[in-house]
């Protein structure tokens, strides 16, 4: 049977319900959906500044459980404005780099915090 390891990362932001940050089981990562909250607690009101902090998150996420952007599979984006796409991308090509992985992007009326725009999850393989 394989081990599954269940990580809190140091520096991101406190779960607000009962979940870890990244679940490691084998080869296969799964980061808990992040959001764009800065260090000091604020949500900038820019979805581009907001992708780009939940993508940082996601990146310490992965390293603490052995993986990189490189590593990633799926990609599921959450928008309260699916218009904001274009806002969003980007800080995933930066992020991202050549690696493409697969992504579903879902419109939503809400996120865990009412200034939130954008939730990201990602699914990451390690070879």
């Amino acid at each position: 049977m394989t081990a599954i390891q269940r990580l809190m990362v140091a520096g991101q932001l406190a779960p607000v319900s009962h979940y870890c940050h990244v679940t490691r089981a084998g080869n296969t990562i799964w980061v808990s959906g992040a959001i764009g909250v800065a260090a000091d607690g604020t949500v900038p009101a820019d979805v581009g500044k907001q992708a780009e902090i939940a993508l940082a998150s996601i990146d310490a996420c992965l390293k603490a459980a052995g993986a990189g952007a490189e590593h990633v599979v799926k990609v599921n984006v959450y928008l309260t404005d699916v218009n904001d796409r274009a806002k969003i991308n980007p800080a995933r090509e930066r992020y991202f780099g050549e690696h493409r992985p697969a992504s579903t992007l879902v419109g939503v009326t809400a996120l865990v915090l009412p200034e939130a725009k954008v939730e990201i999850e990602v699914t990451a393989v390690v070879p």
